[in-house]
């Protein structure tokens, strides 16, 4: 649309919001008819261990989105010179999984405890056992029956609990829905129903700490929606709390809210049977959309949804990017102490670029960039970790190597698992997310690590935010398309797309650096005894 369209869009209330409020950064962006960013604003946040507990102060959240959205509004009347009064639809993503409880008045019962805590292990266990599927430790139905194991006291003033998406969403609309793709991080899902699985709601409620609960789980679970159903409208209060300036009127349709997982396959058009995509940023994830279900179940692998129900096998790490922008950070000191200011884009891309000099196996270093826990790799907390032989090549290629062949090391240890012992393929594997910002570097080792093409797409950098206004704007079609045909036909038909295949030598090196990297994991694992103190 040129101009003159968006300024009338705009005016009309034609315009789509979509919001995703991600590990390091809430981003909004306007989209039009076209699916064209219009407009956009972001804040940078960052998560706080407060108590042993990766969270974030709900307060922030509020001023996150507010300074988001207030952004927007101004790049709005600056590119078109128009007020935004109103919107035709919104939605709201967020980071998967986590725990928000709330009692009847609305109250926060406990710190909001994110995917990145691993401190519910005894109950991802237990679980796992008595359902016979995977319930991972970041799932809010395993932070939910850990309080209760705990004997937490807050578990029984508990009227509804929520993923941070859904709670957004709900002080916006006043409805407690959930897409059933961010659903599917919360409790096992059934693709028929679009809902909680009926046999694993029966089997958690008759656990003994459960049966002595004054509630019902399925009366405080978020009510199931799938891609496209409409999910409330915005409010008075919630119109004045996402702009507080008064300029924004209430009424637009609210689309289900969903994960960041969901949003990254809408980002990548990868919601088809046997299609996958991977996001890289704080933390790495694949999800690959199943034909079948999987023939066992894998503690490394989780059964989630597609926005519209699919199953898909995810394979989520907690750590991949948050090592090495710490290095880049170290980099950039020595940069100005030599009196030369260079920005962090400029660092990666040197850096990155230099790699491509390094020898396959990175010279036999290796590195471990746990931040945080990291569940596949059995790491209970999170100590960053550089390792060498006497005899290993310490240069800066190899280094580099090293740290982006440790980003990607625990999603390759799961996804082996899926293509070794699964038999699973996908047609096409698109990733996306800010390593891929410096051209071809990334994206070829993660081709080398996976031994698999990797695609990435030109729309992949719009993130969340916009595939979240992509199913905000499915949810007011009137046409009864399939999610993936609307993707097709629709958002993704003029696209394009690079591809780049695994290297053989590339490939090789890294499994080298992957052997060498579970031999010293004993090393990683015991380093957990340091603390700050």
């Amino acid at each position: 649309m040129d101009f003159k369209q968006n300024a009338a869009a705009i005016e009309s209330g034609a315009s789509i919001l979509g919001i995703e409020l991600g590990s390091t950064r809430i981003k909004a962006v306007l989209i039009n008819t076209d699916f064209e960013t219009i407009a956009s604003g972001s804040y940078t946040w960052e998560n706080e261990l407060k108590d042993g507990i990766w969270t974030y102060a709900l307060a922030t959240v509020w001023t996150g989105v507010q300074t988001c959205y207030a952004q927007l509004a101004a790049d709005v009347q600056t590119r078109y010179h128009v007020p935004l009064t109103k919107i035709g639809a919104i939605g709201i993503s967020a980071m998967m999984h986590g725990y928000l409880p709330f009692d009847g008045d609305g109250k926060q019962l406990a710190e909001f405890r994110t995917w990145r805590n691993n401190m519910t292990g005894a109950a991802a266990d237990i679980l796992t056992e008595k359902l016979q599927f995977n319930i991972p430790q970041r799932w809010s139905l395993a932070h939910l029956y850990q309080a209760l194991l705990n004997g937490e006291e807050h578990t029984e003033k508990i009227n509804f609990i929520t993923t941070l998406a859904g709670y957004v969403h709900w002080r916006l609309s006043g409805e407690q829905v959930l897409g059933i793709g961010d659903a599917s991080g919360m409790f096992p899902v059934d693709e028929e129903t679009g809902t909680y699985d009926a046999d694993m709601l029966a089997i958690f409620s008759d656990l003994p700490e459960v049966k002595a609960c004054p509630w019902n789980i399925e009366g405080i679970l978020p009510r199931v929606l799938r891609a496209g159903e409409a999910a409330g409208h915005l409010t008075n209060e919630g119109a004045n709390l996402l702009d507080p300036s008064g300029r924004l009127s209430a009424g637009a349709l609210m689309a289900p809210p969903e994960g960041d997982a969901e949003t990254g396959m809408v980002s990548t058009n990868a919601v088809r049977k046997r299609t996958g995509n991977i996001s890289v940023g704080t933390s790495a994830f694949s999800m690959n959309v199943l034909e079948e279900p999987l023939q066992n179940v894998h503690r490394d692998i989780d059964i989630v949804t597609t926005p519209e129900g699919a199953p898909v096998a995810m394979v989520h790490t907690n750590n991949c990017s948050s090592d090495i922008n710490a290095w880049i950070g170290l980099f950039r000191d020595f940069a100005q102490y030599l009196g030369q200011q260079v920005t962090p884009d400029q660092l990666y891309h040197l850096l990155f670029v230099h790699t491509a000099k390094a020898e396959p196996d990175a010279g036999g270093l290796v590195t471990y960039n746990c931040l945080s826990g990291e569940n596949i790799t059995a790491v209970e907390r999170g100590r960053p970790l550089f390792l060498r032989t006497p005899h290993s090549r310490m240069n800066l290629p190899n280094f580099m190597l090293a740290q982006l062949y440790s980003a990607f090391a625990p999603l390759k240890i799961g996804m082996d698992i899926l293509v070794r012992e699964e038999g699973i393929r996908t047609e096409v594997m698109i990733a996306h997310g800010g390593l891929f910002k410096t051209p071809i570097i990334a994206q070829q080792v993660l081709a080398n690590a996976l031994n698999m093409p990797i695609t990435l797409m030109n729309t992949a950098s719009e993130g969340g935010a916009w595939g979240m206004a992509v199913l905000a704007s499915f949810a007011l079609r009137e046409e009864k398309l399939s999610l993936a045909d609307f993707l097709d036909e629709q958002v993704f038909r003029r696209s394009e797309s690079t591809t780049l295949m695994p290297e053989p030598s590339g490939a090789e090196g890294c499994e080298k650096f992957i052997a060498r990297y579970k031999m010293a994991l004993s090393v990683e694992q015991a380093a957990g005894v340091l603390t700050d103190e």
